[in-house]
């Protein structure tokens, strides 16, 4: 009988760090397209490519995530392990698809609520899963996150309290120069506070029903 070819275990937890990375992407850009706001992530990376729309969103967002990394190195000094310069790496591979996202979105600008909604609610399921994805295999984490575990290991602090206090400090700045740059609030609405409010649920409920490709590996069958 002819030997079946097993894919080894890294490449699947690589392939689900990159698939994850990709399907976020899309949900953020779904989320960013249903006009009612963007993730807070993305807030000031989003008000900037609104500013100067020559400069695509993904390059907005590497920008962005690179000023993460120096936060990072900033922090810890030399605690910061040369291996999470592939954040980098990560980061360019979610900027490219953050930008395919937002062309296979063009054509969607929706004008009712009803559909806004809808658009916004999906894009939420969307990029719950493909965090889901992206932080199961336990291998690099993106800048966003890295900066606040740089800021745990600093301060104490428990990560999700600093996540929060993160997330709205970047809501707050991306807030603060839309004004600058528009006199209005712009790129950011309701979209973005029920972003953050409804993910990590969703995130909770995925992880409860799915299983994903982890750093644990396979269970094994009870002998």
């Amino acid at each position: 009988m002819p030997r079946t070819i097993r894919m080894p275990y890294i490449v699947k937890r690589v392939l689900s760090l990159l698939v994850g990375l990709a399907v976020e992407s899309f949900g953020i850009a779904l989320i960013t397209k249903s006009n009612l706001g963007t993730s807070p992530i993305s807030s000031i990376a989003w008000v900037f490519a609104l500013r100067f729309p020559q400069i695509s969103f993904g390059v907005t967002t590497f920008v962005m995530n690179a000023a993460f990394v120096v936060m990072e190195i900033l922090l810890l000094r030399r605690d910061f392990q040369p291996v999470q310069f592939l954040q980098l790496a990560v980061t360019f591979w979610f900027s490219a698809t953050l930008d395919a996202g937002m062309a296979l979105l063009a054509w969607f600008s929706p004008v009712s609520w009803w559909a806004r909604g809808a658009g916004l609610l999906l894009g939420c399921v969307i990029l719950a899963l493909g965090i889901c994805m992206e932080v199961a295999p336990g291998l690099i984490m993106v800048p966003g996150e890295g900066a606040v575990r740089a800021l745990q290991i600093v301060t104490k602090a428990r990560f999700g309290t600093l996540k929060v206090c993160f997330d709205v400090s970047l809501i707050v700045i991306a807030a603060a120069l839309s004004f600058v740059f528009f006199g209005r609030l712009d790129g950011l609405g309701v979209g973005t506070v029920v972003a953050a409010a409804i993910t990590g649920q969703i995130v909770n409920l995925l992880n409860r029903h799915v299983r994903f490709a982890s750093a644990a590996g396979p269970a094994r069958k009870a002998r």
